[in-house]
């Protein structure tokens, strides 16, 4: 038999039909690295004293989030207005990371990094008055806190994990591989976990997700510790691996705590460089992810059951 006529017979074949469809699916299905790459546009800059771990904003200003002092600044002209001092890093506040305002409240994530054992806690300021009004302890639990949000009624947050060996330890800082997503409930107890994509995971090492900010597509944006991009992500149909529909450069920050401006009609989030103090207030594109993949699956009557 000619190979032409070999290859037109098993295309005549039933069977071989239906398993080259399933193949194809599930080729389609597989997780992939993102492909749709992206970039920031830069719209304002301001100097500062204190972005040196995460910003927030709200509708008149914004607030530069630093170990254990948080400073209010107004968005006009960048002035800072009111500041927090925790006073020193001996404590009780040592290390924050994002925040975030709802409802003229500030809301950041709170760790003992890089002590061991990982404790964590969420703090929360009055906008008004930069006092400290309220404080939620994890105690020890999945990492260090890095990052929290309100997002469709919940608490979203990230408790980070290292694979840097801290100063006078001897292992690993918990291992990047065990950063994870979580959805929280009002009084911020975990409702449901996710993990970060390998390749995300390879790119954030040794450090960690250090910042998070939902935006109003429905995305989900991330931050690692240095490099200047941000990673948007989507809570999957299925599994416990987030999907990773896009990646944004943004050459001003240098990763670390971001936060959406919710006042704002347009696509505009917020960011810092660590280096330097400046805090960003970025313009980002439209994201056009293909649509959440559905399982690959089969529902199957009597007569048709598989059999391994």
């Amino acid at each position: 038999m000619k190979l032409a006529e070999y290859f037109t017979g098993l295309r005549s074949n039933a069977r071989f039909k239906r398993t080259t469809q399933l193949l194809l699916l599930w080729v389609v299905a597989l997780p992939i690295a993102a492909d749709e790459r992206l970039r920031a546009t830069t719209l304002q800059a301001f100097d500062t004293f204190d972005a040196r771990q995460g910003i927030a904003v709200d509708k008149q200003f914004f607030y530069a989030v630093n170990n254990f002092r948080i400073t209010k600044h107004r968005r006009s002209d960048g002035a800072p207005v009111l500041q927090w001092d925790g006073i020193s890093e001996q404590g009780p506040l040592i290390h924050m990371d994002s925040g975030m305002v709802w409802e003229g409240k500030l809301y950041a994530s709170h760790s003992n990094y890089p002590a061991w054992p990982m404790t964590s806690s969420v703090e929360v300021w009055d906008t008004n008055t930069m006092e400290h009004v309220a404080t939620h302890s994890f105690g020890i639990e999945l990492g260090s806190f890095t990052w929290l949000d309100r997002y469709n009624g919940h608490w979203w947050g990230a408790f980070g994990n290292y694979d840097k060996v801290q100063k006078g330890q001897e292992r690993p800082y918990g291992q990047t591989i065990r950063t994870q997503v979580v959805k929280m409930d009002d009084r911020f107890q975990v409702l449901a976990r996710w993990t970060l994509p390998e390749k995300v995971l390879e790119r954030i090492a040794p450090m960690s997700n250090s910042g998070g900010s939902w935006g109003p597509d429905g995305y989900l944006y991330l931050t690692g510790h240095d490099h200047p991009e941000i990673y948007v992500m989507q809570i999957p149909a299925h599994g416990s691996e987030l999907r990773w529909v896009a990646t944004i450069d943004a050459p001003e920050i240098h990763g670390q705590g971001i936060a959406w401006d919710r006042s704002s009609d347009q696509r505009e989030i917020w960011g810092i460089r660590k280096r330097d103090r400046k805090v960003f207030r970025m313009q980002v594109p439209q994201v056009t992810a293909p649509d959440n993949a559905a399982i690959v699956s089969r529902v199957r009557g009597p007569g048709q059951f598989k059999r391994d």
